[in-house]
């Protein structure tokens, strides 16, 4: 086994190809474990993660929960809206806190971009950034490029359409770096109010016909619409987002191809995408909540075993 080049994972632009392939690797045996009878292993026994989570998380903070237990790390859970953060507790103290409990990783998720990075900077642990406001989410980048190699084969030179709210998107740019990072052609598709300005600096050409670019990509990661983080109005009504932007069964059937479809959750059925297409043959939205728990158990073992050092 080799080692990660890193000792956090902050986000998809700090690591390399190696790191990929590496983490890809350790989670093909991972997805092998957590499909016997005993889902066990007994790898992280002498580990302490804390789980901090300073914004709503159902489904990442369930799937590094299952990740941390499969591995049998001890772990701590911190939910900001019933902490002392309330009471005006710094980021910093909050962890310090918590590390002087003999806390090895944190897990974090905060709705300030940086937040990881600075955290990195001040504490003495591993970090692992579980999405940082809208700049990056990287196991959920991670678990993406992961499926979709268990799904075509391989991610370089596949054509990746990322369609929906880029704007408010940490997911859109930690996989628009994976991606890019393994080869792959990124296109991203959506009302042009929420498709950053310069993003064609990040290697990505913009399509702001849905047709086109289903006809063009092997893959459709359909994004939700995140109206908790939108001050104003990006487009006049849900209606008019979904006639444009919206992907349906007959839209799929369509084509002249087979396309493959991704959704990070949660779905909003019937506005990104209908229930007929989440539930299709296309869709691998729950293969990817499966390969989620398997690469996030990747990524802790391998930060756990540069602690161990």
């Amino acid at each position: 086994m080799g080692e990660l080049s890193v000792n956090h994972l902050l986000g998809i632009k700090y690591i390399t190809k190696e790191d990929v392939d590496l983490i890809f690797e350790t989670a093909d045996h991972f997805k092998e474990v957590i499909n016997r009878p005993i889902k066990k292993v007994p790898s992280l026994r002498d580990i302490t993660i804390a789980n901090l989570f300073f914004e709503n998380s159902t489904r990442t903070r369930l799937s590094f929960e299952l990740a941390e237990k499969r591995l049998s790390a001890d772990m701590v859970n911190f939910s900001a809206a019933s902490s002392s953060v309330k009471k005006g507790e710094t980021l910093i103290d909050t962890v310090n806190n918590i590390l002087s409990m003999k806390v090895d990783m944190v897990v974090m998720r905060h709705p300030n971009p940086g937040a990881g990075v600075f955290l990195s900077q001040h504490v003495n642990a591993s970090i692992v950034n579980a999405g940082d406001g809208a700049h990056e989410h990287p196991t959920q980048a991670l678990l993406d490029s992961y499926s979709i190699r268990e799904k075509l084969g391989e991610v370089t030179g596949k054509n990746v359409v990322i369609v929906g709210d880029i704007l408010h998107s940490r997911v859109a740019l930690s996989n628009i770096f994976a991606l890019k990072l393994q080869g792959a052609n990124v296109k991203v598709c959506g009302p042009k109010t929420l498709i950053p300005k310069h993003i064609e600096k990040l290697g990505v050409e913009v399509e702001t016909n849905l047709r086109k670019a289903l006809e063009w990509c092997d893959v459709a990661n359909m994004l939700r619409v995140q109206n908790e983080r939108m001050d104003i109005s990006y487009f006049p009504t849900t209606r008019e987002y979904v006639q444009q932007f919206g992907l349906n069964k007959n839209l799929l059937d369509s084509l002249d191809k087979e396309i493959t479809i991704m959704h990070p959750g949660p779905i909003n059925r019937g506005i990104e995408i209908t229930s007929d297409v989440a539930d299709s043959d296309h869709a691998i939205i729950l293969d990817q909540v499966q390969n989620g728990v398997a690469v996030r158990m990747a990524v802790i073992y391998l930060l756990a075993s540069k602690i161990k050092q």
